[in-house]
């Protein structure tokens, strides 16, 4: 028997703006896709708090016993500067102004991606396929929704009608927007696009003569619309209909709202059931922006090379502060809140430490099977992390009476919350516990000390992607580099 048949889980879903009882659509399958990053630059620490809680997602799905296909695309090409069908290409203006192949830029910020999602312990979803890997899916789907009335072509390039499908569709169920409040909303700037409506967006992109990456296509040779990759993935991955699409707060307007338009103009139908978005991350309560600074990676978060943090703070530490706070609610990082986290990480992590130690009684005075379900309630609420942090500290509590000799557990309670401090606390939350790493050993500090001459070697030869491996490698496991002008020395949290 699975988990999964007892714990039923409440999603809030975006498309119908309240929670729903989750329901698969083949009974122990679940089918998610996460919109992924676009690699053109480091990725963004607010994209890796979007990441985190759908890989929590991702997580206690597994916990449950459910078998998860979750696809997450790397999107490397097609993404244009304004998000939508003008501007210049994100990767290829990167690699225009570094003077490399587009190619290389996206596999320097891929690796760099999963170096990144690595060090926080992610797990790795089940596919992760590119937009320039599925060009032909793209062309044969752009082929229906053309074949469908839903598209028109002009000068190579193909937009998707907007208001045509809204005669028979709803264009903006999921944002919640009206088509006739778009139309009054927006600015026409005559002569400056194909388009016959501004509401329309690309398909596919007639490249200019100046334009790298481009693929042959039956109207020109150009490149896919960014809205449309997606589509082509999740569906071809998942199926026509699917369970959970996930993503940034950011994505529901426009991305996920053309996505739906594409699924069902092409295939006549709804393509997913739950539509879940996260939230975003604020810096000292003000939005991050690298135009005004207030913005900081995550490389300068893990190595305390910043100016907004006292210190350097270990992966772990920063996702239980993520966990800390509800997925959908804006989370501001400050130093104190990481600080405040930091201290209840490790509170919990010596109660976990305690319990190993811990002598069972003959009877029991807490109600561990009823804690256990309170856990389980806490994520069936819609992945409710922060009051399964509430109730993992009520158990370190009582693990402590239980040590000072002012409560007790029977043999089969004491191994029931072993295991289910366990399962929470590291499968589903995703934790790692660094706070018994011996630092003062001769060997270890030996062996650190090896691995910053190569990283000093390294970053002579400018091999970077080795530097700063050896760097978020060390901070993965709780040791952190701390480089000044006589060299570099490490500390631990």
């Amino acid at each position: 028997m699975h988990l999964y048949e007892d714990q039923k889980i409440q999603i809030y879903n975006t498309l119908s703006g309240k929670k729903e009882t989750f329901n698969p659509l083949v009974e122990g399958h679940v089918g998610m896709y996460v919109c992924g990053p676009t690699v053109y630059s480091n990725v963004h620490l607010g994209n890796v708090r979007t990441f985190m809680s759908f890989d929590m997602v991702f997580r206690y799905l597994k916990h449950l016993g459910y078998k998860v296909r979750y696809v997450r695309n790397i999107t490397d090409a097609g993404h244009l500067e304004n998000d939508q069908d003008a501007g210049e290409d994100k990767i290829t203006k990167k690699a225009r102004l570094e003077a490399i192949e587009p190619m290389e830029v996206v596999q320097r910020y891929t690796v760099d991606f999963h170096n990144i999602l690595n060090t926080f312990n992610f797990l790795p979803p089940s596919i992760e396929p590119t937009a320039t890997g599925h060009i032909i899916e793209q062309i044969e789907l752009i082929k229906k929704i053309i074949d469908n009335g839903f598209a028109y072509v002009i000068n190579g390039s193909v937009y998707f009608d907007v208001h045509k499908f809204n005669e028979t569709h709803d264009y903006g169920k999921l944002s919640k927007r009206k088509l006739e409040d778009l139309i009054h909303n927006t600015r026409v700037l005559d002569g400056q696009s194909d388009k016959k409506n501004p509401q329309d967006f690309a398909l596919w992109k007639r490249a200019e003569p100046q334009h790298i990456m481009r693929w042959p296509s039956p109207w020109s040779d150009g490149f896919p619309g960014w809205h449309l990759e997606c589509t082509a993935m999740s569906t071809k991955y998942l199926g026509d209909n699917f369970d959970i699409h996930g993503g940034g707060m950011d994505l529901k307007f426009p991305h996920h709202e053309c996505e739906i338009a594409q699924s069902e103009a092409a295939k006549g139908q709804t393509p997913v059931n739950y539509w879940m978005h996260a939230n975003m991350l604020q810096l000292n309560g003000q939005r991050m922006s690298k135009s005004t600074g207030n913005t900081v990676n995550p490389d300068e978060l893990l190595s305390g090379n910043n100016a907004f943090f006292s210190k350097a703070y270990s992966p772990s530490v920063i996702r239980f502060f993520n966990a800390q706070s509800s997925y959908k609610s804006i989370l501001d990082l400050t130093d104190d809140g990481l600080l405040a986290s930091e201290k209840g990480f490790y509170r919990l992590m010596d109660a976990i430490h305690l319990l190993e130690d811990l002598k069972a009684s003959d009877t029991s005075t807490f109600n561990v099977s009823d804690w256990r379900q309170k856990c389980y309630d806490a994520m069936n609420d819609d992945f409710n992390s922060p009051i399964l942090i509430a109730h993992l500290f009520e158990a370190a509590k009582q693990i402590n009476q239980i040590k000072d000799g002012n409560a007790s557990l029977s043999a089969g309670d004491l191994n029931l919350l072993k295991k289910t401090m366990h399962d929470f606390t590291f499968d589903v939350l995703g934790l790692v516990d660094v706070s018994n790493l011996d630092v003062g050993t001769d060997k270890l500090s030996g062996a650190v000390e090896l691995l910053i001459e190569l990283r000093q070697q390294a970053r002579a030869n400018k091999d970077f992607p080795t530097s700063d491996k050896i760097r978020d490698e060390l901070a993965a496991i709780g040791i952190q580099l701390n480089d000044g002008k006589d060299g570099t020395t490490f500390t631990t949290n």
